[in-house]
């Protein structure tokens, strides 16, 4: 693990002080890292932020055959993250031009609010870190997707 000087927003923005960590690990919580960012992260940075992640002890990487892909999961401190990207989407729909289809899921976790923060928190419990709780239906990941799609396809 890397170490951090200083107070902990500095701590953070060490963490996270470049565009494509946080793009990484959104596009990880959606399971769409396979499909490529939706803003064009170029195979080197990709590859580069998540070792880098697996370092900072956001992410582990399960060793796979070679011709493989690496399978990478979240940890419990980046899937406590889910608040802090709700509320920089929240912020962000307020302050910045976004796209319909762009901006969908992080209205979506707005009107939810912490309680749906939880949920998703405990599905990726779930998916990434083998945890027994009840799994509901449609889950929040499928819930925020076919927003995603419904707007996609009206656009």
């Amino acid at each position: 693990m890397v170490a951090a000087v200083g107070g902990p927003i500095n701590a953070t923005v060490e963490v996270f002080g470049d565009r494509w960590s946080l793009l990484v690990l959104r596009d990880i919580y959606f399971r769409e890292l396979q499909a490529g960012s939706e803003e064009g992260i170029a195979s080197n940075i990709l590859a580069d932020r998540l070792k880098r992640l697996v370092e900072l002890g956001l992410l582990t990487r399960e060793d796979t055959r070679a011709g493989q892909r690496a399978r990478y999961s979240l940890t419990e401190p980046a899937i406590q993250l889910v608040p802090v990207f709700a509320q920089l989407g929240s912020w962000g729909l307020r302050h910045r031009p976004t796209s319909r289809a762009l901006r969908v899921r992080a209205e979506l976790l707005e009107q939810g609010g912490p309680a749906l923060w939880e949920e998703f928190m405990d599905e990726l419990r779930r998916s990434h870190l083998g945890s027994k709780s009840p799994a509901r239906s449609p889950s929040v990941r499928e819930r925020l997707n076919a927003a995603y799609l419904a707007a996609t396809n009206s656009s």
